[in-house]
């Protein structure tokens, strides 16, 4: 669907938000960080002896930092998000499933 169909110019200034809430389309950030979640919840839950789990929490990082902005992967905004205890919390699925949430609006508020 596009914009002629929808009746909408770029002078009107509508917002994404309201332009997705008409057309029932799913906001991507969204969608990507809800699987990212799950997928790492689920790598954390499995007990079959898989080097997955180990990964997530693998530091690979030694010495000095270079010069510029420190390369990040994405378990630190799930850290930031949930905290260090983060592989306890995402075997509770309770709790896990309420940071999920968090998450996905921590990413959709920068977005």
């Amino acid at each position: 669907m596009d914009r002629a169909m929808l009746r909408v110019c770029l002078r009107d200034q509508i917002r994404n938000e309201e332009i997705r809430r008409r057309t029932r389309v799913t906001d991507i950030v969204q969608r990507v960080t809800k699987l990212q979640w799950r997928w790492a919840t689920h790598i954390v839950r499995r007990k079959d002896g898989r080097w997955g789990p180990n990964m997530l929490e693998w530091e690979p990082r030694t010495g000095k930092r270079s010069v510029g902005r420190p390369p990040t992967r994405w378990t630190d905004d799930i850290k930031r998000v949930a905290g260090r205890r983060w592989t306890q919390a995402a075997r509770n699925c309770g709790i896990s499933n309420s940071l999920q949430k968090t998450y996905v609006q921590q990413w959709t508020s920068i977005g």
